[in-house]
This record gives C-alpha cells, structure tokens and sequence, in this order.
C-alpha cells in the first residue's frame, strides 16, 4: 500500500513518523511543483495520500465524490482510492481543528472570533468553530473586506485563531498582529506546529491568555485520516500518547544558570544518554567570531557579544529535538526568553556560589558572584519551567532525562 503526503514544499513534516505510529505502515513525502501536479493525480500512484498546501482546493476537480465535510468546506486534505480507481476527498482538518478545540478549553460558543488567514486549513477551521457554537466568525485577510490594515474594527475578539503560515520554521518570530490591542481575548489559537510555540502563541502566555499551537490538531488529523486509509478505527487515546511523545521528540533540552555551573558537562552527557545533539552555545559563538570569548570581550565589550549570543540563539533554538547549554548570561537579555521558549523546555542548574569557578570567564572575573547571582536568580527562576539543585553531574542529567521522558 502507498500512502503519502502531497505538497509543494514538505521539508519540516512530521508527517511520517506520526502515521508510522498510528497505523504501522510507511508514509511518504510527494514535493510536486505546481506544474507536475496535473500529471501526479492523473497518474493516481498511490492508495490514499493527505494534501496539504498549496493544493487542497486545487485538488478537488480529480475527486469523483467528496465527503459531506469536504463538500461543505470546499477543501480537501485527505485522499482514498477507491475500488473502482475514482478518487474520494475528505477534509481531516475539521477533525483536527475540533479535537484542538476541546482540548484547549477556550470557549468557543457564543464568541467573536478572528480567524487569520482564508486559505489552507481555514474552511475548515471556520466550519469547525461554527459547530462548536462560535457566534461572530471573521475572516482577516491580505486583500479581504477585513484586512490587516483595518484590524482595529476586530479589537473586540474573544479568541484568535491563525490559519497562516506566519511564525513558522524556518521564519520564527514573526507575527500578524499586536495582541496588546485585544483588550478582550480569551485564547489564542495557532495551527502552526513547527516551531512548538509560535510569536502569537507566546505573546499569549506572556499576557496569561490560554494559547496552544498546532502539534496537537496534526496527531489528531492525521488520526483520521488514518482511520480512512486504513477502514480501521483508532482509539482517541492513542491521539494524546502519539502526541506526546512527538513532543517529546522535538522539544529542546535547555539549560540555563550560573557560569561554571556545569551546564556543558550536563549537556554533554545528556546528549550521549539520549543520542541527541548537543549544541553548546558558547562554543558556536567561538566558532562564529574566530577568537575566545575572553579576547572578544577584550576586543569588543560586553554588548557586542550578547549580540552574538542572541544570533547563536537565534539559529539554534529553532532546531527541534536538541540539548542546548546556554552561557550564564543568556537572561540578561529578555530578547533571550521567546528564543528558548519556542522548541524548549528550560531547566535552569542551581549549583552553590561557592562552587562556582571565575576561570575564563570575564563577568566573573570582574564582578562579585554574589552580586551576578543576584541580578540574574529572578530571571532564572522565571524563565525555567524547572528547577535542578546541582548535584555530580552524571546524577543531575540523568534528572533531566527522567523528567523528559528521554
């Protein structure tokens, strides 16, 4: 059997290994460019395929019949053949987008609700949420009757939903909106799943507001759309178990804390535990500057390396699935925080003053530990989602690993 996931670009797709531990069976990637997409679906060289897009209306004239929700949505992501060679359409992300829903406890029922974007999964987010009880569903599009440019008439929705592809990897950080504007939102919702955590979803719990990206309507989707190329039924709670440990799997391992606190050393033997890469920020930005991080400071000052501290972060913390040591400084900056936080799960080191080493470190060197402690305990505490007393090394990271589930 054949099974598959079409699109034009499928680069950062989970897809496979969630489908290889739905249903056991292979999945593979069909990156069509838009001129080839004709012959590809003529051809029709598979059993069931999931769309994604840009093709999930362009799809719909090769489909002999379409499910009710496909018919009603106007989109479809999920493809049978059938016995007598005809094609049969479905839409997996309504199912996906509801599941979402449920799970998050946002209130839908009876809210305004913004959705951005009316392309891809949209239809079907916006039908899903008007079977949920949604009272006012608006559309914010580039072009539309409401737009970007007169977002202020929407400042007034209870939940937010994003649709587009904005924030996703590789172009973090990136939002569509000032969530400081909407003074009466509820939830933020975002379907993009790579990274875990996007700009909109962390402004969200910046602000307290209950936020969930998309990893979770993916599982639940492609859930479905297993069920249907399989004619087999899955138990929901398979759902959360494949979730989570997806999660598991491309969540970073950060480590923050004091300088000397053995952040490297526990990172290293993380990474052997778990055979995941370890990626050492401090040894990246030596790499980057072509000098010790002692003659850079010499040479440039503290401000210019914290630059370069935050472009190492920058490309490192968007990678999934790595063990990241961080330099003690790393929380001096609040620019810092959002680039951990978007793939990680933090675990701030809290080792003795006392134990702590100045060698080759020019903060420490010039500064009283205790006064750094000081500046930089808040930061630790509050930007870590736990906190590890140091004990030897090898006992503190097989303490992380246990708390991953690695």
């Amino acid at each position: 059997m054949i099974f598959g996931l079409l699109g034009e670009k499928l680069g950062h797709s989970f897809s496979p290994q969630i489908h290889k531990a739905l249903g056991g069976y292979d999945y593979s990637l069909f990156e069509v460019p838009k001129d080839d997409l004709d012959a590809f679906m003529k051809a029709k060289a598979f059993d069931a395929i999931n769309v994604t897009i840009p093709y999930k209306k362009a799809v719909i004239p090769y489909c002999g019949k379409l499910s009710a929700e496909a018919e009603k949505i106007g989109s479809v992501n999920t493809i049978k053949k059938m016995p007598d060679g005809s094609l049969f359409g479905y839409n997996t992300d309504y199912d996906g987008f509801r599941s979402l829903c449920i799970a998050s406890k946002i209130p839908v029922e009876g809210r305004k609700i913004i959705v951005l974007g009316d392309g891809g999964a949209a239809p079907a987010v916006r039908t899903a949420l008007s079977d949920l009880g949604a009272g006012e569903i608006v559309t914010i599009s580039r072009k539309g009757e409401n737009n970007y440019e007169n977002i202020q008439r929407n400042y007034d929705a209870q939940v937010i939903v994003n649709t587009t592809p904005v924030g996703m990897y590789p172009k973090n950080g990136e939002s569509l909106l000032d969530l400081d504007k909407f003074t009466k939102c509820e939830g933020v919702l975002d379907i993009v799943y790579n990274p875990l955590r996007t700009k909109l979803v962390m402004d969200g719990e910046k602000r307290g507001i209950p936020s969930f990206g998309g990893l979770l309507m993916l599982v639940s989707q492609a859930k479905r759309a297993s069920e249907i190329f399989t004619d087999s039924k899955i138990p929901d709670e398979m759902t959360f178990s494949v979730y989570e440990d997806l999660l598991r799997q491309t969540e970073n391992v950060i480590l923050i804390g004091m300088p000397s606190c053995g952040k490297s050393t526990i990172g290293r033997l993380l990474s052997e535990a778990t055979d995941r890469e370890l990626l050492d920020i401090d040894s990246i930005i030596t790499e980057n500057i072509g000098m010790t991080i002692p003659e850079f400071f010499a040479k440039y000052g503290e401000a210019e390396f914290r630059k370069k501290e935050t472009e190492a972060l920058g490309e490192a913390c968007k990678l999934s699935g790595k063990i990241i040591a961080t330099g003690g400084g790393v929380v001096t900056h609040e620019r810092n925080y959002p680039l951990l936080r978007q793939n990680g799960r933090i675990f701030f080191i809290d080792r003795p003053l006392s134990e702590l080493s100045k060698k080759g470190r020019p903060i420490s060197q010039a500064r009283p530990i205790e006064d750094i402690a000081a500046e930089r305990m808040p930061a630790y505490i509050s930007w870590s989602d736990e906190r590890i007393p140091m004990e030897s090394s090898a006992k503190t990271a097989e303490i992380i690993r246990k708390r991953c589930g690695l």
